[in-house]
């Protein structure tokens, strides 16, 4: 897999308002994890649409995996121009961080919000142009991304995609993990 579209939960989702929730280190380690893996196996480019949560994690461990595998690349593809405009001033210093370490960012449909199918289109553009994605989402816990996860299901039913997913279990077993290293 040379490309691969890592998405999820926005933040408040998971009911995190600040950088200092425990849970970030937690999603931000199972996402290394998962990564890492793939970097060995000749990931080159991580593909995000920059929304603050999952995505903005992810680019924060794509930096930091690019220390171990300098030729990894991240690009964010929006769907549309301006998406941070209506944000705080907090969420939109994230985001310029984002946009200003990234290799490459594009909109798709290069103006302003119109409708929700720019989100749709967004998405069904990354699919196409990626060899799989990374999905941090329980069905458990609905949310967003089950959005983006019934277009993935049936984009598979005719094309070779490779869909991995991080579930609430998953993290679970991450947490017990660095609970023990701090022991």
């Amino acid at each position: 897999m040379k490309t691969i579209y890592v998405t999820g939960y926005r933040a408040h989702e998971l009911g995190i308002f600040n950088d200092k929730h425990p849970g970030i280190p937690v999603i931000k380690k199972a996402l290394y994890n998962h990564l890492y893996s793939l970097c060995d196996e000749g990931l080159e480019w991580v593909v995000i649409s920059g929304q603050l949560g999952v995505e903005g994690w992810t680019a924060e461990t794509v930096l930091e995996l690019k220390e171990h595998f300098p030729r990894l690349k991240y690009s964010v593809i929006t769907p549309f121009l301006e998406q941070e405009k209506n944000w705080s001033d907090q969420k939109q210093a994230q985001y310029a961080r984002i946009i200003e370490n990234a290799d490459f960012v594009t909109s798709i449909t290069k103006r302003p919000y119109e409708a929700p199918w720019q989100f749709i289109e967004k998405d069904k553009f990354i699919i196409n142009n990626t060899d799989g994605m990374l999905l941090l989402y329980d069905e458990d816990n609905e949310g967003s991304p089950k959005y983006v996860l019934n277009l993935v299901t049936k984009y598979m039913e005719n094309n070779e995609y490779e869909l991995l997913r991080i579930n609430a279990y998953d993290l679970q077993v991450v947490a017990e993990e660095m609970q023990r290293k701090d022991w």
